[in-house]
């Protein structure tokens, strides 16, 4: 995979696998969420990416970033609130 906002390639790890599985996220979707979502930065290279799929009743899909010489998603969420 492949992102276009961040011009790397994506890694997930176990864990966002495991999460994306448990919580019916796809990769497409997840990719979705990278490159179209919304961001809010905690440094230079950690981040959160956020998008509301108004089909899903669980409010924003939230994945956990790392940038480093790939997009590295640390875990992915959902019912995702912004404060």
């Amino acid at each position: 995979m492949f992102s276009n906002r961040f011009q790397r390639h994506v890694v997930i790890s176990e864990h966002a696998k495991m999460r994306m599985k448990e919580r019916d996220i796809s990769e497409a979707m997840l990719l979705e969420v990278i490159d179209l979502g919304e961001t809010r930065y905690k440094d230079a290279t950690h981040l959160w990416a956020f998008k509301e799929f108004p089909a899903r009743h669980d409010n924003l899909l939230c994945a956990v970033l790392v940038l480093e010489d790939s997009v590295v998603i640390k875990t992915v969420m959902h019912h995702f609130t912004i404060l």
